[in-house]
């Protein structure tokens, strides 16, 4: 059994994640080093694996890549990045990154080349459509093809053997710098399958047990996961069913597209795919259910169903976000723990168990499905392998609900995410199920139990405002001491040593970068220490670390 069977994925868009100003400003920032502060979140949620969409120097919004070997300066530098995923691999949580081959942004080098020496640039046959007898809707001497007609994007010739080349290179490097442990693939559906093969024969080299996923939105996902090309997509279907069959009050939605995908004649039973039931370019789920106190079945739900299960960032808080026509930053929003507002810490904790759940159940990691009984609002199906039976029920009316199915079995049904409580089971039963609850109960012996750490997330978080006023009421100039600080916008420094300007006195820090060149600064003591106001809130300029 391979790690991904065991996988539980946390997804990261890293430029909302860290805040980071939506045009790239040149200026180093070490934002990303964040990722710190979340490391005990992960693993008290149970994850062991983070996705990270675009980390790579892009213009915009990462999707625009500039350079496929450097790391977004709004994020950090490539060192910074290997410290984080030397972290990451050290509390045992694996890394893939979002491979972005299908097309670049108009700032990288190829492009840039084409801009400047038209016809006599080496580069026109790295892109799709490149001509000059036509302008572009960007105003350039030449037209070319943009990615489903965002012309930002300039579409890649993958079918040239540098291109591809370009591609591969970059990521062997980061499988030999970073140790990273897969791949997300972007707009897998416009990607040259020829590519894909190349791309798995490189990445398979380096570990066979590296992981490649695309992201496609419809389609027969074999065409794409398979054993010449990638292992896995993107369960679009399921993601669809896991909230309109709440929306609709019709769990046959569900439970017939889990049959079609994963049942004994199921069209993709020998496919482990990634299951989400949010990210970066839909809704919240927390937005897209009409109620949110359906929002533990529908975890339930991706957390049992076959699959690897996938957590979108502050989502297992329920915040919520809708994108528009026009713009989807609200999908993508800065997190810091300290600061969500209104978090829904019964979801939280429900998703801690579910994760324990995942992690303990060998049926959940690679058993085959079988709807056991169908109803609107109430559904049975089963979860199970060579060595272990788990039975999923869950009632999404307003209402208690007795739910009867046929265990084919005889002994003890143990409800490891309700207490542990035990029925006693002879084939055919009948349970009651609490109106909006689900329970996921294992046939055994009677001696079979999963136990929770049973304590509430930490207090400080839940309000924003609480937090801060106390924060900036205890916020007083202190002295500064050797050692290192962070400034309030990200970079690390280390003071020093002291001095004293020569025509005034006064006292000055010498401070050094942590990061990059390492160049020395100085600033007045004064100004150092001091307490600053930033959007509405104090917070000292720089802060021991």
């Amino acid at each position: 059994m391979n790690w991904i069977n065991d996988a539980v994925f946390y997804n990261i868009y890293p430029l909302g994640f860290c805040g980071a100003p939506k045009q790239n400003d040149g200026n180093l920032t070490y934002r990303l080093d964040k990722i710190y502060d979340f490391i005990d979140h992960f693993k008290e949620l149970g994850v062991n694996a983070i996705v990270f969409n675009p980390v790579f120097e892009s213009s915009r919004h990462g999707y625009d890549t500039i350079d496929y070997k450097k790391i977004d300066c709004r994020l950090g530098d490539n060192e910074s990045f290997k410290r984080i995923c030397d972290t990451l691999h050290q509390n045992g949580i694996r890394v893939l990154l979002d491979g972005v081959f299908n097309h670049v942004g108009r700032d990288f080098f190829a492009f840039k080349d084409i801009q400047q020496y038209g016809m006599g640039s080496i580069y026109c046959n790295w892109f799709y459509n490149v001509r000059f007898d036509r302008q572009s809707p960007k105003g350039d001497n030449f037209s070319y093809e943009g990615w489903a007609g965002h012309y930002d994007l300039v579409k890649l010739n993958l079918q040239n053997e540098h291109v591809a080349s370009h591609l591969l290179e970059a990521v062997e490097y980061w499988i030999d710098e970073f140790k990273i442990d897969g791949l997300r693939l972007d707009a897998a559906d416009c990607v040259d399958l020829e590519f894909f093969k190349k791309l798995r024969n490189t990445c398979k080299s380096k570990n066979p047990d590296f992981w490649l996923y695309g992201e496609i939105t419809s389609g027969d996902y074999n065409r794409w996961a398979n054993e010449g090309t990638l292992d896995s997509v993107t369960n679009y279907e399921a993601y669809k069913a896991l909230f309109s069959c709440h929306n609709d009050r019709n769990y046959f939605e569900f439970a017939h597209s889990m049959e079609r995908e994963f049942g004994n004649y199921g069209i993709y039973k020998n496919l482990y795919l990634y299951n989400f039931v949010d990210n970066h370019d839909v809704n919240r789920i927390a937005s897209s259910l009409r109620d949110e106190r359906l929002l533990n079945n529908v975890h339930t739900m991706m957390f049992t169903m076959p699959g690897a299960p996938s957590i979108y960032y502050g989502s297992e808080f329920g915040i919520k976000g809708t994108r528009t026509a026009y713009c989807d930053y609200d999908l993508r929003p800065c997190l810091n723990l300290g600061e969500i507002e209104n978090p829904n810490f019964e979801l939280f904790n429900h998703i801690k168990k579910l994760s324990k759940i995942k992690h303990t159940l060998s049926a959940l990691k690679n058993g085959r499905y079988k709807n056991e009984n169908i109803q609107l609002e109430h559904l049975c199906y089963s979860i199970k392998n060579d060595e272990q039976s788990v039975f999923v029920l869950l009632n999404q009316s307003d209402e208690t609900r007795n739910i009867g199915f046929n265990s084919e079995f005889s002994g003890v049904l143990t409800d490891v995410l309700n207490g542990n409580t035990n029925y006693n089971c002879d084939g055919y039963i009948s349970i009651d199920v609490a109106p909006k609850s689900s329970m996921i109960l294992v046939a055994n012996n009677g001696s079979f139990s999963i136990d929770f750490e049973e304590k509430p997330y930490d207090e400080p978080i839940k309000t924003n405002a609480t937090n801060t006023k106390k924060v900036e009421e205890n916020l007083i100039e202190e002295e500064i001491v050797l050692g290192k600080y962070r400034h309030f916008k990200g970079n690390e420094y280390e003071v020093v040593g002291f001095a004293k300007d020569s025509e005034t006195c006064d006292k000055m820090v010498i401070y050094r970068a942590l990061y990059g060149e390492q160049e020395l600064w100085v600033r007045p003591y004064n100004m150092f220490r001091e307490i600053i106001e930033r959007d509405g809130k104090k917070l000292r300029r720089f802060t021991k670390i």
